[in-house]
């Protein structure tokens, strides 16, 4: 058996719009009722309604901390109007989570815009950096009593990537370099909002807060020892695992690094064009692995090798995400087991971690894809809202207060 810290954070995520409904004021909201997505959020899973109740279930089951994200479009449905009813609400969640001992991990942006700042432009125009960090200042000179510890945007490549290159998410477009502005863009945004988040705390005499993103990252692998596949590998680690960190760290603008980890990328190029060498994977399962329901190899390897990689800079890491969506729940918790394993494996190899959050608490609207996939920790009866906890999250549940793998 392998043991965990005693002060190691172990907790589960949600993201607003996936989990509360009724979320009117924002750009995904406003797609889903145009009808250019699958489904629409609804009612989603009325955690805005029911966040006590899942909060107790999370206290059941040992957690210890919380990953949410404040939404923009409640707070500011239209620009420069704040609601302080809104505020309110969230004051709400994070004293119950202080309440029942549980530490907020706060996201503020988590994929979504309000509609009115979509319609300025967005995150391609860089003169609109400021409505967002507007929202940054009035939301954490609220609650930066209350919270330690801030994630700015939540994987800013993934939203440019797929509202901008791959065109599937709002606002649906495809061009290369509304993609790179954007992800210029969110990156200066984050730097800016990193050091108006250490002001407040000094103003207040507060503790120092711990800020960061959350990075998706992926461990690239080549299916074929190509040059052009090892080539794709060298490009997809620098350009999309690590380059956005690097730039962050050399602005001095990481206090930790939230890592979200899901799969393997097995790259396999047809040719020597850049948008090959970036997006080209093995069509042809030459390497099978297990998957999850939509697809994704079950790679906890890719974990191990992305927390010694990461070790390099010097950082704590946050694990702020880490599922899967399927319909096995023996299969959710041998994913769960085998990435802990490697997770404190790489522990033991000096990583400095400080903890492990599963996505997701309770399943979700997950995007594109709507309410299909199946990532919770608790099933949702998405005809009534109950909620029922898994076999898999009792078992996590043992982990977490055992501290035992």
């Amino acid at each position: 058996m392998n043991k965990f810290p005693h002060d190691f954070f172990w907790g589960a995520s949600t993201s607003a719009h996936q989990v509360e409904g009724g979320n009117l004021h924002n750009d995904w909201w406003l797609a889903e009722q145009g009808g250019s997505l699958r489904e629409a959020s609804g009612q989603a899973c009325r955690h805005y309604d029911l966040f006590k109740e899942d909060f107790a279930i999370a206290k059941e089951l040992g957690h210890n901390c919380h990953r949410f994200s404040i939404e923009w479009s409640r707070i500011e449905p239209q620009e420069g109007e704040f609601q302080p009813f809104e505020i309110e609400h969230y004051h709400k969640v994070i004293a119950e989570l202080r309440r029942l001992g549980i530490e907020p991990v706060v996201t503020l942006h988590h994929f979504t815009n309000p509609v009115w700042f979509s319609r300025k432009g967005g995150w391609v125009d860089s003169g609109l950096q400021r409505y967002f960090l507007s929202f940054v200042e009035k939301i954490v000179s609220e609650f930066c009593g209350e919270v330690k510890f801030w994630i700015t945007i939540n994987e800013p490549l993934v939203y440019s990537s797929h509202s901008y290159l791959l065109g599937v998410w709002p606002p649906q477009e495809r061009s290369l370099s509304k993609t790179a502005r954007v992800t210029l863009n969110m990156a200066r945004a984050h730097i800016k909002a990193y050091r108006i988040i250490h002001d407040i705390y000094r103003r207040r005499g507060l503790a120092r807060p711990m800020v960061s993103i959350a990075a998706n990252l992926q461990a690239f692998e080549p299916c074929r020892p190509t040059l052009k596949n090892k080539l794709a590998v060298y490009l997809r680690d620098k350009l999309y695992n690590f380059y956005f960190i690097e730039e962050l760290l050399r602005r001095k603008s990481l206090d930790y690094i939230g890592l979200n980890y899901y799969s393997r990328n097995l790259a396999d190029v047809e040719s020597w064009g850049i948008r090959h060498l970036l997006l080209d994977t093995c069509k042809y399962n030459h390497h099978p692995l297990r998957k999850n329901s939509l697809g994704w190899d079950i790679y906890p390897q890719g974990i191990y090798k992305l927390l010694i990689a990461l070790k390099r800079y010097g950082l704590p890491v946050l694990i702020t995400e880490n599922g899967i969506c399927t319909e096995d729940d023996a299969l959710r918790w041998d994913y769960i087991r085998e990435h802990l394993q490697m997770v404190h494996r790489s522990m033991q190899e000096g990583v400095n971690v400080l903890g492990y959050i599963y996505w997701s608490l309770i399943d979700n609207f997950e995007w594109d894809k709507g309410f299909g996939p199946r990532f919770g920790l608790v099933d949702i009866d998405y005809r009534d809202q109950k909620r029922t906890i898994r076999p898999s999250a009792k078992k996590l549940s043992e982990v977490f207060k055992t501290g035992l793998i």
